[in-house]
């Protein structure tokens, strides 16, 4: 959408930012304004005020104002609703009407790149699979998982870790103690008392660390590739190495004429200890080398 910004300036860019608590920044970039606020909920209030009066053409302050209540209800509305159709799609009963808004917010809030929604819908189900496995109660894992991160996304903002956040505002709702450790547990903040807190310290880490999950491990995990690779190209005789699977398996393809059957056995065996010794990676790496046998003659 091309922005009207000659119509935001001087009161009305102050009467937006009392009515949304967020600054408004309109610098040199062309059809373009910055909308700065920590809340991820103001910021998506300011950004639909902004593109409703943009559209309509009447900016002023009074006009301002009533948008941005307006817009205010309708996504609290909205917050709710997804609130709501998350713990029924999850299979989940009995939240508190304050947790179910509170999971509905988790759609505006994203760490590392990586939704967080859709990150504690992936934990939920996670759990309750892990859970399930271990003959534990997939109900009060899945749970757990899903309001691991509940304290990301409180109305205000006190000085305190994520995880006991969380944890104290699942008290405060009469959530099970099992579900209160599970979450302020979940980066070793507290001791853990309950068996669904390993499960659901573990899936978290799993849902964050899957390649392409967060952009700070998308680089680490193209870096990983990168370096299989080149670990694949430093013995004589190589040809061409590929990490495929993403990073779980390394295809080494030598040349026959350089490299026997039984250098190829070594190569295999030499590699795969270099990349144990070299490189940190999850779960474990498959290294194979081909060697193609080329019989060649010549008619003359």
């Amino acid at each position: 959408m091309r922005l009207k910004v000659e119509l935001l300036v001087g009161r009305n860019i102050r009467a937006l930012e009392a009515a949304t608590g967020v600054e408004i920044i309109v610098d040199d970039t062309p059809e373009a304004i910055i909308l700065s606020c920590f809340d991820p909920v103001r910021r998506e209030i300011a950004r639909l005020s902004l593109h409703q009066l943009v559209s309509d053409g009447r900016i002023h302050p009074a006009r301002i104002e009533e948008v941005a209540k307006k817009t205010k209800n309708k996504l609290e509305a909205e917050i709710l609703e997804v609130g709501k159709r998350t713990t029924i799609d999850l299979g989940i009963h009995g939240l508190h009407p304050e947790l179910i808004r509170m999971v509905g917010r988790m759609k505006y809030r994203s760490s590392y790149g990586q939704n967080l929604l859709q990150h504690s819908r992936e934990v939920a189900n996670l759990c309750a699979t892990m859970a399930s496995e271990l003959g534990l109660n997939a109900k009060v894992a899945k749970r757990a998982g899903l309001l691991h991160d509940i304290g990301k996304v409180p109305d205000d903002e006190p000085e305190l870790p994520h995880a006991i956040l969380g944890m104290k505002i699942a008290e405060k709702y009469k959530e099970k103690p099992d579900v209160c450790n599970a979450i302020g547990a979940h980066h070793d903040e507290i001791e853990m008392t309950s068996i669904i807190s390993p499960i659901v310290q573990v899936c978290d880490a799993i849902s964050g660390a899957r390649p392409g999950a967060r952009r700070e491990v998308m680089e680490q995990y193209i870096n990983r590739i990168k370096d299989l690779e080149k670990i694949g190209m430093t013995y004589p005789g190589v040809e061409q190495a590929y990490a495929i699977q993403a990073g779980r398996e390394l295809r080494v393809i030598v040349e026959s004429g350089k490299v026997s059957d039984a250098e190829a056995d070594t190569m295999s065996f030499n590699l795969a200890e270099k990349i144990q010794t070299e490189m940190t990676y999850p779960g474990q790496v498959k290294v194979t080398v081909i060697r193609e046998k080329r019989a060649v003659n010549y008619a003359k």
